[in-house]
């Protein structure tokens, strides 16, 4: 083995790996952009026939993804994110509990696919591909297609999500575990705001901890891209705990009676849930925080679960992003891990001169500690905020980030 490896590795160069990757979204496009940067030829195949579309959801922009937009895709930061300069907890009343200097950069789940795909293209991007399975030699793996059509790639990334066709089959044992609450998401137009909601929320990362509940709300571009305070949208999670059982069981059902398992669209959440909502909001949220939620017209539920792989490399298929680790947002660190992953992974086949199997075993021990520590740490957070009611407001061990505030 050790020779034919050796063979392997000095007759491969970066123009001759082959990558496959599964997942079109924003952490399947990552990979396939910092993949391509190294040399290697790669095709992405998504399950969705259409466009990809969002009806809004918030995104964070982590030191690591602003150094990657910048320095290797050339990309304005500034042109796609809008500034908060302080982290604000509210009181019940309406009043700041604490208020610390600290900037982040907020952007949207739309406005990253929009740049991502324009950088890579339309040309290798396969949309409509169900994957049915995965098959592999010692030297390559083969999509197996649901239309039967087959394609081969010296390596295959399965960056496909919380519902991973890969993890699926080849880590069957690792299931999702629901976090024991939900997230009601929603946007709102700054524009529609008082001007005393507007003051309190737009300069801000701003949090309200309840009892046995938390919500943090931030300005992210407007739906066509504006960045100018009072045309931006703001954003908001409010985490609220339903049992698993019967009760989240109807909770999740659409409107078409579909229980769903990851997620319900903006305009799927039956009415009665929305309208209770709505009265919760006005009862348990300070006036600011309630303002959004009684203002948004279509929220929506992530349901949030932990995923948790023991491995993330199989051979020559590998498991990136939300597909190995998928996290709670508490951390405002998912996309961040997406581009660590995907950073790291090019590094090693640079490394290790395109020999594909010494790369992987270099790179998988890194990336599982970080995704190991990210689950930990959103785990805490939940438990602190939602359950054992310790969160005390301004704990920078509840700063955003993907290592930690510690690290």
């Amino acid at each position: 083995m050790g020779v034919r490896r050796e063979r392997w590795r000095l007759s491969m160069s970066s123009g001759d790996i082959k990558v496959a990757v599964v997942g079109g979204s924003v952490g399947g496009l990552t990979t396939a952009i910092q993949l391509r940067s190294v040399g290697c030829d790669v095709d992405v195949y998504e399950r969705s026939a259409g466009a990809m579309t969002s009806k809004g959801g918030g995104i964070v922009l982590q030191d690591n993804m602003i150094e990657w937009f910048q320095d290797a895709l050339g990309l304005d930061i500034a042109s796609m994110s809008a500034r908060t300069d302080f982290l604000r907890y509210l009181a019940k009343d309406g009043g700041i509990l604490t208020d610390r200097e600290m900037v982040w950069l907020n952007t949207s789940w739309s406005t990253i696919y929009s740049r991502l795909f324009q950088v890579f293209g339309t040309e290798n991007y396969h949309r409509g591909q169900q994957i049915a399975r995965v098959e592999q030699s010692s030297e390559s793996a083969t999509l197996i297609l649901e239309s039967g059509e087959q394609v081969t790639a010296d390596l295959v990334v399965f960056s496909d999500g919380i519902r991973s066709t890969g993890r699926t089959q080849l880590s069957p044992q690792t299931l999702p575990r629901y976090a024991g609450y939900v997230g009601w998401r929603g946007t709102v137009p700054e524009s529609e705001l008082t001007p005393d909601t507007f003051n309190v929320l737009s300069d801000a990362m701003s949090y309200y901890v309840g009892d046995s509940t938390h919500i943090v709300l931030y300005p992210i571009p407007g739906s066509g891209g504006e960045l100018e305070a009072g045309k931006r949208l703001m954003n908001y999670v409010w985490y609220r705990n339903v049992p698993e059982g019967p009760a989240l069981t109807e909770l999740v059902t659409d409107k078409r009676g579909r229980v769903c398992k990851v997620s319900l669209q903006a305009g799927d959440v039956q009415d009665r849930f929305v309208e209770q909502l709505r009265a919760d909001a006005a009862a348990l949220l300070p006036p600011a925080a309630a303002e959004v939620v009684l203002k948004t017209k279509e929220p929506y539920i992530q349901i949030l679960q932990d995923i948790l792989v023991d491995r993330m490399v199989h051979g020559r298929v590998v498991i990136v992003g939300d597909a190995a680790f998928a996290s709670r947002p508490h951390a405002a660190a998912g996309a961040a891990k997406a581009v660590a992953d995907a950073i790291s992974l090019s590094r090693h086949l640079v490394e290790a001169d395109f020999d594909v199997d010494l790369a992987l075993a270099n790179w998988e021990p890194d990336q599982l500690a970080i995704g190991r520590n990210l689950v930990r740490r959103v785990r805490a957070m939940g438990a602190r905020s939602q359950f054992e009611n310790t969160w005390i407001p301004g704990d920078p061990d509840f700063d955003f980030g993907l290592p930690g505030p510690s690290a």
